[in-house]
């Protein structure tokens, strides 16, 4: 890519992050809302555009991928994010080089991630994923589960259980951040819900959403080439 398209490019991402941005701060909220760039199948540079231009928090979805790019910004202040689905035999790498977890839906996968992280790196902050929709086809529990699977993740001694993720279907999105909202409100020690993308992030902001996770609208259609 030459000198001109990279420039080009850096001023997409950058004024996309504006954009994306201004939408957020236009909803009128309680919380604060951290904008979580979701960096899948993006670049090293991509990436560095988009922190050159004030963005610190990046969420993956591909492990192996993803290793190469937290190796590359080590010690530079970026803030990890972990949302795709979880193999049990990559869950110490994921706790190793994380900051968050999102898509927690197993007790098993928590209690490997409290095991294998390093007491050093401090608490991985975790959230489990929540099939709000009772969708066949995507991970996460049932609302019925959460009972049960945060008292147990609540005990494991190297991972704080903060709060919810979830991924409704988008023409129900509404009434299923409606629903995450209430479900939050039952458990006062957890703060923290992951909903909304680049379509619905302000129906999710109006219902407590304080994470959310935006790809194509900072870096453009993705080039599966």
């Amino acid at each position: 890519m030459g000198p001109f398209l990279m420039r080009k490019q850096f001023l997409m991402i950058s004024d996309n992050l504006k954009q994306v941005n201004s939408r957020i701060d236009s909803i009128q909220s309680d919380q604060n809302v951290q904008l979580i760039a979701v960096s899948k199948t993006r670049s090293v540079s991509e990436i560095q555009e988009a922190f050159d231009s004030g963005q610190k928090h990046f969420g993956e979805n591909y492990l192996q991928e993803s290793l190469e790019k937290v190796r590359h910004f080590k010690g530079s202040g970026l803030v990890w994010h972990f949302i795709g689905p979880i193999q049990s035999n990559k869950t110490a790498s994921i706790a190793e080089n994380f900051d968050w977890v999102h898509s927690v839906d197993r007790v098993k996968i928590a209690k490997r991630m409290s095991d294998q992280r390093n007491p050093n790196l401090g608490k991985l902050n975790i959230l489990v994923q929540v099939n709000v929709d009772k969708e066949e086809t995507k991970s996460g529990v049932l609302i019925e589960q959460v009972d049960e699977i945060v008292s147990e993740i609540m005990s494991l001694p190297h991972i704080c259980l903060r709060g919810f993720m979830c991924i409704p279907k988008p023409e129900n999105s509404s009434d299923s951040f409606s629903v995450m909202k209430k479900l939050i409100s039952k458990y006062p020690s957890l703060d923290t819900l992951s909903m909304g993308m680049s379509s619905d992030l302000e129906i999710a902001i109006e219902n407590g959403a304080n994470l959310v996770r935006v790809g194509t609208d900072i870096f453009g259609q993705r080039s599966y080439n």
